[in-house]
């Protein structure tokens, strides 16, 4: 029988200041656009996540189990809320519906290019992480929440 990790309160209090961090630097740079087009707030959003899983690799290759407060904090907290899964994919789906609904091919290609560009920045950050620290491939495999 496995035992279930406890939750530390410290790494969950980084965590939760690195997220609201993270999210009103999100905020600072998607409100300036949110009164134009549909194409420049999910521009934004595309760049927040691809940048966001570039930094989040470099984070995991530097820190890999150290530090595990500064790797919440960072990681999860920080760039957890930078990035935005659920933002991406309302975008998407609104791209889809009326009266968006001859922008599919849009977010096909929104979908596409979000999914690939994030895994090669993450695939990227993970590299570049390494090189800092002269780790080898697999020895930042996370044992904690990212």
């Amino acid at each position: 029988m496995s035992v279930r990790p406890r939750i530390r309160p410290d790494v969950l209090l980084a965590v939760m200041a690195g997220g609201a961090i993270g999210a009103g630097l999100r905020a600072l740079l998607l409100l300036p656009v949110a009164g134009g087009g549909r194409t420049e707030v999910v521009a934004v959003t595309l760049i927040e996540n691809v940048v966001g899983s570039l930094m989040l690799g470099i984070v995991v290759a530097i820190l890999g189990d150290r530090r595990p407060r500064l790797r919440a904090f960072a990681g999860t907290g920080v760039l957890g809320g930078f990035t935005t899964y659920s933002t991406f994919a309302v975008q998407t789906a609104q791209l889809t519906v009326p009266p968006a609904v001859d922008a599919a091919a849009t977010a096909v290609l929104l979908a596409v290019a979000s999914l690939l560009l994030g895994l090669l920045a993450a695939l990227g950050g993970l590299a570049i992480g390494r090189r800092i620290t002269g780790a080898r491939p697999g020895s930042d495999a996370p044992r904690e929440a990212e």
